[in-house]
């Protein structure tokens, strides 16, 4: 069973659709018996950092995420998601993240004449290749909508990135945690791989 965590923060509906065309049973959920015996876990997201920390810590869900990353479930955030999962955001000053991999999430620049929110498909780059990208080629486009974008602390756990107005650290990976920036479950085809290739991750 996947378990897809429900915070209040939207994007639910499309993940819980592109897994489900995987042929996957999933439950929607912020209930922790769930969460902690899923296969694997999966942290969406669209919003607000303090808003979503917020919902987080007032749904007693940042022990439960603490649990299944700690105990290796395959552990996948998405978006907002990946944010979340470091320690603190420009968007909301002085509000913590999860913490549990290192760095922090910064504003797009708008010196670059380029539209902020960052809506669109754009190219990867594998600075390290990660298992989410197996057989996926360098170049393959997804789909990103954001304006605050992620500085990993440490460059050996950035698998993907990609350039829009800054270097954009698009995915991570360390152990059994891993998060993308960009949205699988709406970047077609190659979303749809990158979603079966961390299904296939074993703890």
């Amino acid at each position: 069973m996947i378990a897809v965590i429900d915070y209040d923060a939207g994007n639910i509906k499309s993940v819980e659709k592109a897994i489900l065309a995987l042929g996957e049973d999933i439950v929607v959920t912020r209930e922790r018996d769930e969460i902690v015996s899923a296969s694997h876990v999966i942290l969406p997201g669209v919003g607000a950092f303090g808003d979503a920390m917020g919902k987080i810590r007032q749904y007693h869900l940042e022990e439960i995420i603490r649990e299944v990353t700690d105990r290796g479930t395959p552990f996948l955030g998405i978006c907002l998601g990946l944010q979340l999962l470091f320690e603190s955001s420009e968007e909301c000053e002085g509000v913590r993240g999860l913490g549990i991999l290192p760095g922090r999430i910064v504003r797009l620049p708008e010196n670059q004449g380029l539209k902020i929110p960052h809506i669109g498909w754009n190219s990867l780059h594998y600075p390290n290749r990660g298992r989410l990208f197996e057989g996926i080629p360098e170049e393959s486009y997804v789909y990103f909508v954001h304006s605050y974008y992620l500085q990993a602390d440490h460059p050996e756990i950035v698998t993907a990135t990609t350039e829009y107005a800054a270097h954009i650290h698009a995915s991570v990976e360390k152990d059994n945690v891993f998060a993308c920036q960009f949205h699988p479950e709406k970047s077609s085809d190659v979303g749809m791989k990158i979603l079966k290739n961390f299904l296939e991750i074993q703890a």
